[in-house]
């Protein structure tokens, strides 16, 4: 792997308003991404902004943008939209690279910025040393544009229901949620307003938690880090299962109709199974990394498939995919990969997969996902 200082394995991230996440840094980045994103272009570089909840994520959406606009790029600006919106809308925009400001799981005061390159793919580690390198060193400091080429930004208006129209798409045509009860806890995340409109548009009765951010709360003691709250509103409400978001959204976890959590492995497993019956997995093959338990490779195994191993991190996960042409993996915290339909996690469209899975099986989360790992 190259070598980064300031990059982790998932973007830069820290206490909001001490180095490195200060608005200082964050408009030197901006810089840098446009910088680096507009090579061999003759145009303005376009840049896709989207963040969480966070009360920080004003104060890094504006220098970011400010970065950018100094060097003459276009900034579009979605507001808080979950981190595969992102990804996706990248992509199906056009955009030379998108930038989701979120600490994901994190608390409300961390916070941190992440990038996407044209392609919706995050950006592979060579690409963010270079980025790096900009922000450390003097080259951008000849690069200023003055006048007319000082660039813009603009808000996109319809940005959530695009990702909704993206995220109902990968639901099968054949299937609806027509009176299935859903419980669904999005940590009053960047999810809060999407992931309850996917599932009504799709026809499921709807419980929302987690819904009301006021820029300090996201992720205190609700969502994928606290998901017994939402276990319990499913058994209350009768639920036939319940889905519980990170902040960013780009992973779940969900449990069964009698409260049970269920984590990434077992989804994992859940899903493999009915890939490997369809034939719509690879070589019979999913990518998993390290942590996930050896309950999975049993699993998988027994229905005449395996499972390759990566680092910890979703990047390597879909690195990896992507390099033995495989199409799902994931991780035991609920980071699911699904790249027939999505670039990176993806909560909300792993949430729905489930959701395909329990209605062409026609039997109780429990009893699908007690048989998922014991095979």
């Amino acid at each position: 792997m190259t070598e980064r200082k300031i990059f982790g394995t998932d973007g830069v991230r820290g206490t909001a308003n001490l180095h490195p996440m200060t608005p200082e840094f964050a408009l030197r980045l901006g810089r840098a991404i446009a910088d680096e994103a507009g090579k061999g272009k003759d145009r303005p570089v376009r840049v896709l902004i989207g963040k969480d909840t966070r009360l920080s994520g004003y104060m890094f959406e504006t220098a970011l943008a400010s970065g950018i606009c100094a060097m003459g790029g276009h900034v579009m600006l979605t507001g808080p939209i979950p981190t595969p919106a992102i990804a996706q809308l990248t992509q199906s925009m056009r955009a030379d690279a998108g930038v989701v400001i979120s600490a994901s799981h994190n608390p409300f005061e961390d916070n941190g910025i992440k990038i996407f390159g044209p392609d919706g793919f995050k950006l592979p580690d060579q690409a963010e040393a270079e980025i790096e390198a900009l922000v450390e060193g003097t080259t951008l400091d000849e690069a200023r544009v003055t006048g007319d080429k000082i660039g813009d930004a603009v808000r996109v208006e319809d940005a959530r229901g695009r990702y909704v129209v993206f995220a109902k798409s990968t639901f099968p045509n054949r299937l609806t949620l027509d009176g299935v009860r859903v419980v669904i806890d999005a940590a009053h995340g960047a999810a809060y307003r999407v992931a309850p409109t996917v599932f009504e548009e799709l026809g499921a009765e709807v419980h929302a938690l987690g819904i009301s951010p006021d820029g300090t709360n996201i992720n205190a003691g609700v969502g994928a880090l606290h998901p017994e709250h939402m276990a319990k509103e499913v058994v209350a409400r009768g639920a036939a299962f319940g889905v519980a978001l990170d902040g960013d959204a780009d992973r779940v976890i969900v449990a069964d109709e009698k409260g049970n959590i269920v984590d990434g492995d077992a989804i994992m497993a859940l899903c493999a199974a009915r890939l490997l019956k369809q034939k719509r997995l690879p070589r019979g093959t999913v990518v998993a990394a390290v942590m996930s338990n050896l309950g999975l490779e049993r699993a998988i195994k027994a229905l005449g498939g395996q499972v390759i191993r990566t680092a910890v991190g979703d990047r390597y996960v879909v690195e990896a995919m992507k390099k033995g042409g495989y199409t799902f993996g994931g991780e035991q915290s609920g980071h699911l990969i699904f790249l027939d339909h999505a670039t990176t996690g993806d909560g909300v469209v792993a949430a729905l997969q489930v959701a395909a899975v329990l209605l062409e099986e026609g039997r109780p989360l429990s009893e699908l996902a007690a048989a998922a790992l014991t095979r």
